[in-house]
């Protein structure tokens, strides 16, 4: 029965990030952490299970969406439900080339030392901004008021 809630879960913030996509950045972009800073590699192995069922439950509902659902609808999805956890993250977002010279663009997600969304490709780009989110919402909004 856990499973499923946690895919029901999945599945609504697949939906809510989709939203959030639509959205200008620049007001998307506080609500995802402390901009330039990453969250700490450390582990903890208490939060393994966690990270690994909220990793597999965006990864098998994105692909049961009728709404796309890519690397960084998966990325924004994975780090809201983290931070309903109190679980500290950290999203990267990167670029590079394309065979045919096009930009493209590239999001992923890390909490500790484990990769939960977008891994399969990261290693292709190059950073260009990242999100931390130490996993307690309040923390933050003060942090981004100043």
């Amino acid at each position: 029965m856990e499973r499923k809630w946690l895919y029901a879960e999945a599945f609504l913030y697949l939906g809510w990030a989709r939203v959030l996509k639509q959205l200008p950045f620049a007001k998307v972009a506080p609500t995802l952490g402390v901009r330039t800073e990453e969250s700490s590699f450390a582990h903890d192995p208490s939060q393994d299970r966690i990270l690994a069922g909220v990793s597999t439950a965006i990864q098998r509902m994105s692909r049961h969406t009728w709404w796309e659902s890519m690397c960084m609808v998966k990325a924004i999805a994975a780090m809201k439900m983290l931070e309903r956890r109190g679980i500290s993250c950290t999203l990267y977002m990167g670029t590079a080339k394309d065979a045919t010279g096009r930009m493209i663009a590239h999001a992923w997600l890390r909490s500790g030392p484990h990769y939960l969304t977008g891994y399969e490709e990261m290693s292709k780009f190059t950073v260009v901004g990242k999100f931390a989110n130490n996993g307690h919402r309040k923390k933050q909004l003060e942090h981004v008021r100043g």
